[in-house]
C-alpha cells in the first residue's frame, strides 16, 4: 500500500531541518498523515512510525528482526560495540553477562551508594538559596555511577571531564545521525572526535591497574569478572571498556535530566510535592530510605512514571534484519524505522489531556487500561534498557532524600534545548525549608 512522505522535505537535506529545529512538533504532528509516514533524513529514507501497535511489533513481538538503527551505529566511534550498539548473538551474549550486574543484591549495593550522595548534596544546601537543579543533579549522577561502576568516587577531574563531554557528545551525535553523510567532515565534527578521546583517557585511566580476578564489590569488577556460562570466556578489556562508556552516558545524562525535570515539577505543583512528602514521612519516619522501601513509596514512583511519560526520550530507530509485513509496508532487510517514544507519550488518541503533569494516571487500573507499545520509556523487548530498574530506583532514592528535608520553588524562566530528550539550559530553583 502507498505510504504518505512527511511534508517539509528539502532536497539533499529531506526533513533534517525540521527534525532540528521543531523536533517535538514535527514528530507528533506525523500522526496526522497514518500509521506509518516516509521521513527522510539527508539520502536516508527511514519509515516512522505513529501507531504504538506496529511499534510494539517492532520491539517485541518482531523483536529478533530488528537490530540497532543508524541512530546507534554512529555512535560507534564514542562507545564501540557497546550493549546498545552491538546485535545478533553478540548483543545476546552480552546482555546474559551483564545482567547480573543488575540484579536484586547489586541494587541494594548502589542504593547505599545513592542514599549517600544524595544526602551529602541535599545537606549542602541553604535555605534561600537559588540552585541550579539541572547540574547539581548532573554531579549527583556523574557521583551514582562513577561509585557504582568503580567503587569510589570518580576524581574531580574525570567528573568535569564527564559533565563537558558526554553532554557534547549526545548533542552533536544526533547531529550526524539527522544529518548527511557529508556534514560529519565539517569542523565542528572535531568536537565530537575530541570530547570522544578525552572520555576514553577518562575510562581507561580509571581501568588501569584494576586487577581482574579481584571482586571489589562494584560493577566494573562485576564486568570484568563475568564469564560466558558456555564457553567459559570473559570479555576483552576492550569490550569492558565499551559497555562502561555506554553505561557512563546511558547512567549519567538521562538519569540527571529525570532528577531534574521531576524537581522542577513538583516544584510547580506544591500539592503533588506534599504527598510526596507525606509518603516519605510514613515510610521513612525520619530514617534514610533504603531499596526495600522502594515499594511502599507508590506515589512517588507514580511521580517518576509521570515524568518519564512527559520526559521521554525523543525518537528512536532499529534497522530491519528480515523482510517482514508491518501495517501498510513490506519491510526488507537494511530498511531504517524511526518512531517517538516522546510521541506516543502525548498522543491524545491514549492519554487524557496528555499536557497535564497528573501522577495519579499511574494507577493500577489506569495503567492497565494502556495499549502495548504507548509507554515505553526504556524500550522493549530485547533491547530494552538493561538499566531501567537502576535508573528508575535512582530517581525514586534521591527525590525520597531531597523532599524529606527541602521544599523547591521555581527561580526563573526555563529554556529548553532537545537532543534524545529535553534538556534545560538552566533549571533555577529556590530551596526552602520545609514547613
Amino acid at each position: 500500500m502507498p505510504v504518505r512522505v512527511a511534508p517539509g522535505r528539502w532536497p539533499l537535506l529531506g526533513h533534517t531541518l525540521a527534525l532540528v529545529r521543531r523536533p517535538v512538533p514535527f514528530t507528533a504532528g506525523l500522526r496526522e498523515h497514518g500509521d506509518v509516514v516516509k521521513l527522510s533524513m539527508g539520502p536516508l529514507q527511514t519509515y516512522f512510525l505513529t501507531n504504538p501497535e506496529l511499534v510494539h511489533r517492532v520491539l517485541v513481538t518482531n523483536g529478533s528482526s530488528f537490530g540497532s538503527g543508524i541512530m546507534f551505529r554512529k555512535f560507534r566511534p564514542y562507545a564501540g560495540n557497546g550493549l546498545a550498539l552491538s546485535d545478533g548473538p553478540f548483543h545476546r551474549r552480552q546482555r546474559k553477562l551483564m545482567l547480573p550486574a543488575f540484579d536484586q543484591r547489586h541494587l541494594h549495593r548502589y542504593a547505599e551508594i545513592w542514599v549517600r550522595a544524595t544526602t551529602a548534596l541535599a545537606e549542602s544546601w541553604r535555605p534561600g538559596e537559588v540552585r541550579q537543579i539541572d547540574a547539581d543533579m548532573q554531579a549527583l549522577a556523574m557521583t551514582n555511577v562513577g561509585e557504582a561502576l568503580f567503587g569510589t568516587e570518580l576524581g574531580e577531574e574525570a567528573i568535569r571531564e564527564a559533565r563537558r563531554s558526554i553532554p557534547l557528545v549526545i548533542r552533536l551525535g544526533m547531529y550526524r545521525v539527522l544529518s548527511p553523510g557529508w556534514v560529519e567532515k565539517l569542523p565542528v565534527n572535531r568536537r565530537f572526535d575530541q570530547a570522544t578521546a578525552r572520555m576514553t583517557a577518562v575510562v581507561h585511566e580509571l581501568m588501569a591497574g584494576r586487577d581482574a580476578d579481584t571482586d571489589h564489590g562494584d560493577l566494573l569488577s562485576t564486568l570484568l569478572l563475568a564469564r560466558d556460562a558456555e564457553t567459559g570466556e570473559r570479555m576483552t578489556r576492550e569490550q569492558v571498556h565499551d559497555e562502561v562508556m555506554t553505561l557512563l552516558t546511558a547512567g549519567t545524562e538521562t538519569t540527571a535530566l529525570i532528577l531534574a525535570w521531576a524537581c522542577h515539577e513538583l516544584g510547580h505543583h506544591p500539592g503533588v510535592a506534599e504527598r510526596v512528602r507525606a509518603e516519605v514521612d510514613e515510610v521513612l519516619g525520619g530514617r534514610p530510605v533504603t531499596f526495600d522501601d522502594l515499594p511502599a513509596l507508590a506515589y512517588t514512583g507514580q511521580v517518576v512514571s509521570e515524568v518519564l511519560r512527559m520526559y521521554s526520550l525523543w525518537i528512536l530507530m532499529r534497522r530491519t534484519e528480515q523482510e517482514l509485513d508491518l501495517g501498510p509496508v513490506r519491510l526488507r532487510p537494511g530498511d531504517e524505522v524511526v518512531f517517538s517514544p516522546l510521541a506516543l507519550h502525548t498522543d491524545p488518541r491514549y492519554w487524557d489531556h496528555p499536557e497535564v503533569f497528573d501522577p495519579d494516571r499511574w494507577t493500577t487500573e489506569r495503567v492497565r487500561s494502556l495499549p502495548p507499545g504507548v509507554f515505553i520509556p526504556f524500550g522493549n523487548g530485547i533491547r530494552q534498557c538493561i538499566g531501567h530498574l537502576f535508573a528508575r530506583a535512582e530517581v525514586v532514592i534521591g527525590l525520597a532524600t531531597i523532599f524529606a528535608r527541602w521544599r523547591l520553588e521555581p527561580a526563573g524562566p526555563v529554556r529548553v534545548r532537545y537532543t534524545t530528550i529535553a534538556c534545560p539550559r538552566g533549571l533555577p530553583m529556590t530551596v526552602r525549608p520545609r514547613d
